[in-house]
Order: structure tokens, then sequence, then C-alpha cells
């Protein structure tokens, strides 16, 4: 299945590549960045490459999944953003994550707005959610600007984890 390319006016939504390895495992690597992900702390190359794998391999397998995401201009990395929904996981999450040089330039806020609209609109995307650490503040500000609600705070990754549903 081919990955869809989404567009933006800043952004554009792309599928990963090869080449996306290093900057990617930077953004891994920073314990900041990865303060609220996964296991909460950095990861080395090697897990970063698994990541990407994984991010498309959701494309084939459930039609939707993670795009790279590049600024127009240039085609630099700044993070990532899209749907997970691997085996286990409390629902259909919509995730996103960005390099710390890339915070508050409203990026993460213009992608996955680009992202919900297109997995509604066009992939048929009912009900999503995002799993968020209690004290991830940006991510939870970011939930809500999006219009998600609070849901319920769950056992997650060996930590606790909010979920907040999208409507």
């Amino acid at each position: 299945m081919p990955i869809p390319t989404l567009t933006t006016s800043r952004l554009v939504l792309r599928s990963f590549r090869e080449s996306d390895l290093d900057a990617y495992a930077a953004m891994c690597a920073d314990p900041e960045v990865m303060r609220h992900i996964g296991s909460g702390g950095p990861v080395e190359r090697d897990v970063a490459w698994r990541h990407m794998a994984l991010f498309c391999g959701e494309w084939m397998l459930h039609g939707h999944g993670m795009w790279a995401v590049a600024e127009r201009v240039g085609g630099r990395l700044v993070g990532r953003v899209g749907y997970l929904d691997p085996p286990g996981w409390p629902g259909c999450e919509m995730g996103w994550l960005l390099g710390r040089g890339e915070w508050g330039k409203g990026y993460a806020f213009e992608a996955t707005r680009a992202a919900i609209a297109y997995g509604r609109d066009q992939l048929g995307i009912g009900a999503l959610i995002s799993l968020i650490r209690p004290d991830n503040e940006r991510s939870i500000a970011l939930a809500l600007r999006l219009g998600a609600e609070l849901d319920r705070e769950i056992d997650f990754m060996g930590n606790r984890a909010r979920v907040y549903r999208h409507p």
C-alpha cells in the first residue's frame, strides 16, 4: 500500500525513508524529547530504525500509520505524527513527536490536525485516542486544542497514561 503524502502550509507528511534515520535517531536519543514516550527515556539508533519499520508496517497491515513530518521548504525531518494501533493498544492512537528545536512553532498542531482530518475523511477512522502521560503538559495542551477530552487514566507500558478521546 502506498503511503499517502499530505501537505500543509509549512509541512509535508510523508513515508519514512532510510535517509531519515540519522535525524530520527537524533530525536530519539534526546532524553527530553523521549521523556514521555515509551519507557520514558532515550533509545539507541537501532531502536529508532525499528520504530521507523513499525511505522511503515502499520500502513501495510492496518491501512494507516505514522508519517514522517518534514518542512516543506528544504525537506528537513522535524518529527512524526499519525496512527498507532498495534496489538495490546487500548485503541487507535493519534500520536506525535517533534525534535526539541521544533517545539513552540505550531508544527505539532498543524501536522496532527491534517492527519486527523485525512484519517476521518479518507480512511474512515472513527474512534481515536491519544495516550499522554499526566505530566506531559505540552501534549495535554495540544490534545485539548485539537478538541480531545480526557476519558480516563490507565496503566500503560509501566507508567500512568491519560486516555484522551478525539471527537
